[in-house]
Parts: structure tokens; sequence; C-alpha cells
């Protein structure tokens, strides 16, 4: 893998790539139909599975001849992954490289089973680093910024990303997960201006660091704060409640193991996430009828790499229900935009043949500064039918009634999400805090956390 250098200066310091980023929605599709093209060749004639897939559901490469086509080929899902790499160990043969072409892997958590490679040829890796160091220029790192990497470098695919910070020239300390004390202990010595955590973890950290004496604005100097792993970095409400914590600015990245770290990042204006159109193209899905979804709808996204030969992934169901526009970006950009990850189709509740979020219930828990913004989905079986409790927490010093607070939240839960529930007042820092990816829905019908 090439050594990270700092970049040439730009034309527009605006842009890491203007011609690129800025170009035409046309010029983004002749692009993205022209590299999907030659990587639905290069599938076909280095991976058996595909060859087969293909064969087998009547498609070729030769048959694309525009972006809608992709619609003929067949889709692809984690426990393809996981089965394919089971049946030709360790890779897969959804892998269109040899062995000796891959030089780096990643691997999901195993969350929801066996952890899953994710393979890198040299330049596979490259292109990723280079995608991440543009993200980062968009949203306003420059190379006289400190960031601190504050994500888990354990096989994880966002442990990378810190090189994408290098490339563009930023001091980079790569701390880790390491214990909350020690991660500010090396915020406050550094004077880190930048850092990356998930959502939760930017929430417990600024608690822990107010709990401990020190003055977030004051004695440190964290000015943005990237996140990624959980839907909450999208939602406005919980955006808001960081930033007012830290006095820095938040932006939300979304990225998987199995393309790479960041597929999608905020720009400055923080107006949704603009998709690396240049590496994926993306689908938005019904999930039932396997048609698109209009624009501003709700949809499960699916994706297919245009460049990472080690392994392409070709309509991979990513299972995020998010919603997108092509509006045009105020920043600039013309890549097509995510309004956010609304959540998971295994996330998703429903009550009374209501489908409802975690992200739903997250928005309402967060705009009401009266309640410290955590909360708990717990879900029972009471006489056969399924019944929703919501658990909240009040601030330290609130001085209404819980009553008062429980029907407040309940009104704003029918409004927004047309579902009706049992909704618990609990004291400040009753719930449990997450150190990384936080645990919402506990399923009493089933007994598993999630």
């Amino acid at each position: 893998m090439a050594l990270a250098v700092k970049p040439v200066p730009n034309a527009d310091p605006a842009y890491w790539d203007a011609a690129l980023e800025t170009q035409s929605r046309a010029e983004w599709d002749r692009m993205k139909l022209a590299l999907l093209k030659k990587h639905l060749h290069h599938a076909y004639a280095g991976s058996p599975y595909y060859r087969a897939s293909f064969d087998a559901a009547g498609v070729h490469p030769d048959q694309v001849k525009s972006l809608d086509d992709i619609r003929r080929f067949p889709f692809i899902t984690k426990s393809t992954i996981r089965d394919r790499q089971n049946a030709a160990p360790p890779f897969g043969d959804l892998c269109a490289v040899p062995e000796r072409d891959i030089v780096y892997i990643s691997a999901s958590s195993g969350s929801t089973g066996v952890p899953t490679a994710s393979p890198f040829t040299a330049q596979d890796f490259e292109d990723w680093m280079d995608y991440e160091a543009r993200q980062f220029w968009s949203s306003g790192l420059r190379p006289d910024d400190r960031y601190c990497h504050s994500l888990n470098f354990s096989l994880f695919v966002g442990g990378p990303c810190v090189l994408g910070a290098q490339k563009l020239g930023a001091l980079s300390i790569h701390a880790g997960t390491v214990p909350s004390d020690r991660l500010l202990q090396i915020l406050q010595q550094f004077q880190a201006t930048a850092m990356w955590t998930t959502p939760s973890y930017a929430w417990y950290l600024g608690e822990t660091a107010i709990k401990e004496g020190i003055d977030l604005k004051k004695d440190l100097a964290i000015k943005r704060i990237f996140v990624a792993g959980e839907p909450g970095g999208s939602i406005p409400e919980t955006r808001n409640r960081i930033e007012g914590l830290w006095g820095a600015s938040v932006y939300d990245y979304y990225g998987l193991s199995d393309i790479f770290g960041s597929c999608a990042g905020m720009c400055e204006e923080k107006d949704g996430l603009h998709w690396a159109e240049d590496h994926i193209l993306v689908e938005v899905l019904d999930p039932k009828t396997g048609e698109p979804v209009a624009e501003g709808e709700r949809g499960e996204m699916v994706l297919t790499t245009l460049k990472k030969s080690a392994r392409p992934m070709i309509r991979f169901r990513t299972g995020d229900i998010v919603s997108f526009t092509s509006e045009p970006c105020a920043c600039g950009r013309t890549s097509q935009r995510m309004r956010g990850v609304h959540g998971r189709l295994d996330d998703m509740l429903i009550i009374k043949g209501v489908n409802i979020f975690p992200s739903d219930v997250e928005a309402i828990a967060r705009k009401d500064h009266d309640l410290t913004g955590e909360y708990k989905l717990v879900l029972e079986r009471i006489n056969h039918l399924d019944h929703l409790t919501i658990e909240i927490e009040r601030i330290h010093g609130f001085n209404g009634t819980d009553e008062e607070l429980a029907a407040r939240f309940a009104k704003h839960l029918k409004a927004v999400t047309g579902v009706s529930g049992t909704i618990r007042v609990l004291p400040a820092d009753t719930l449990p805090r997450a150190t990384h990816k936080a645990k919402r829905i506990e399923d009493r019908r089933t007994g598993v956390w999630s």
C-alpha cells in the first residue's frame, strides 16, 4: 500500500477534486455507466459465483446499456457473503482476484453471525483512502487540524480511515477505543481539533467529561466531530444536542465493511450525506416489491460497487432504510445525497400494523430538552397482542411531573409515528450509556436485545 502524502494544493480549495465533485448529473451518469460495464465484466470473468449467478439469471454484462439495466441482475445479501466464504474459505468465490493480489482485509463485527472478511487490493485501498480524504475535506478538515481517530482498529473497516486524514495532511492521532478517561486526556494533551466516533459515544464522552470537571468548550479544542455506525448522526435533534454539548460541528458518515469505511458523508452544509457515486451505484427500493421508490420516500438501500476489484458487490442488499435527494447542494457538489439512515429492516417494529424505527423515537427524545435524550424500547406480548413501552429519562433538576413528561412524549409519538404506547419516565442516569453502538430495543417476546 502506498504511503499517505500531503496533497498537491487544489486549484479550487473548496474541493478535493473540483472537476469530479461539481460535474453535471448527466456526466455522473455517463461515468457510472462506463464504470458499471467494466466492473460487471470484471466480476463475471474473475468470480466463479458471479459467473454462475449471472448465467442462472440469464443476464450478461454485455446486455447493460443503461444504469437501469442493473435491475436485471440478482441480489446478494449478507447471508450470500457468509455462505460463499464458508464454501470457499478464507474469502469465498465472490472474490474476483487471486489471493496474491489481496493486501488488506477488514471484517464485520460478527454481531449477526460469523464475521465476514472484506478483502482489498492495493488499488482498492488507495481508492478508498483517496475518497476518505475527499470526504474529510468536504467536512472542513484541513492540513492544520489535529485529528483524533477514536474508532476500533481491530479488523473494523473504520480503523484505516485515519489514513484519509493523513493523506490530506492533518496531524493524526491513532487513539482507537481507549477508556474514556484516557481519551479525554489525549484530547486535552494534544488539543485535538477533530475526532471520529459513534453518536452514542460522542454523547457519553461529553457527559463523562463534564462529570470529571472538564469544560468541553474551554479545556478542549474540538471543533469537528465525525460520527458513524448509528442512525443518530443524521437525526437533526441528536446532532443538535451533541453540537450543543461540545460546542462543535457534527458530521454524519456512512460506511459498511463489505465495501469500505465511508460510502457517504456530510459536507459543511450538513444537508444530507453525499454518496461516493464514482465508487458505488445506489438503488433505493421498496423492500417488498423490489421497485425503486420515489425521491424523498423511504426504501432499502442496495449498493453495487463500481471499482472495488478484490470482491465486487453486485446489488448488495444492505438492510438499511434510507431516503435520498438529487436537489443541488449549496456546497456546489452535485452528487446525490442520502437523507440519512432511518433504520434497518431488522430493527423495524410493527406495532398494530404501523412501522416504527428507533430513530423515529430518538428524534422525539432528543428534541425535548427536559429529557436527557436516552431512551429504550421494550416490546412485550400482552393478551396475545404486541405492546410497546418506551422508557425515557428526565433531566436533573426537572421541576415538572413525570405524568406531564409522559403525556407530552406520548402526544408527540402519536403525531409523528401514529403509534401509541406506554411511556415510562425514569430519573436521570438510569438507562445504560453506550460506549460504542447503542442497544435500544429489548424484545421480551424473544429475550433479544438490539
